[in-house]
């Protein structure tokens, strides 16, 4: 089971301005002569700095495997974040400010509790219904929201499920926080009365299994 990091490679390009200056000031200025090598070097270190701020570095994503010591927290972390990565990219097809705020949180939170059961998988018992369904579900309910607004969907069914979806997905992310709250203070977690509006929302739109 694996994870994705992003790891920053920082850009050749700043070198290569630098270098430049070198070979130009070679041609131009003699340096045998101290002024003249001290110029270059100023002009090369600048010339560095300011090719930093125009090429920012490069960010590459990078697969690790999970190495808690258990395979089952293993499998539940990878699943945990493949939604995750489904929640970033329905974030930014949503156009809705107030629901696409909500979906960051649910996003916050579930890193950290990625984070947390990753430092102490022995937490993974603790998080198996949000990990195993929860989470699926508001992946399952936002996926078929995002579909309808881009396919421009009318009808009664499709605009009660966006209001239930609007309406209630600041409750869902509550519950998502509930969770990594319940998670750090090592409480027995039970958030079925905080996210219960999930069923309802599934159930409503006969997106259940």
């Amino acid at each position: 089971m694996s994870k994705w990091i992003e790891k920053k490679t920082p850009p050749v390009l700043p070198i290569y301005f630098a270098a430049l200056v070198w070979l130009v000031g070679g041609i131009v200025l003699p340096l045998y002569r101290l002024w003249a090598l001290a110029l270059t070097a100023l002009l090369s270190a600048a010339a560095y700095v300011v090719g930093g701020r125009l090429c920012p570095k490069r960010v590459q994503r990078i697969e690790q495997p999970f190495m808690t010591g258990s395979e089952d927290a293993d499998a539940m972390l990878t699943s945990v974040q493949g939604h995750l990565a489904s929640l970033h990219r329905l974030n930014e097809q949503i156009p809705d400010d107030g629901l696409s705020e909500a979906i960051r949180r649910m996003e916050t939170a579930g890193k950290s509790i990625l984070d947390e059961v990753e430092q102490h998988p022995e937490k993974a018992r603790d998080i198996r219904r949000f990990a195993n369904y929860y989470l699926p579900a508001a992946v399952k309910i936002l996926t078929t929201y995002a579909k309808m607004e881009q396919q421009g969907v009318k009808g009664e069914n499709a605009d009660a499920l966006r209001a239930e979806v609007e309406k209630n997905a600041a409750a869902i992310a509550a519950a998502f926080e509930n969770q990594l709250d319940a998670l750090y203070s090592a409480e027995a977690m039970d958030i079925s009365t905080d996210i219960e509006v999930l069923d309802s929302i599934l159930k409503s739109q006969n997106l259940a299994k």
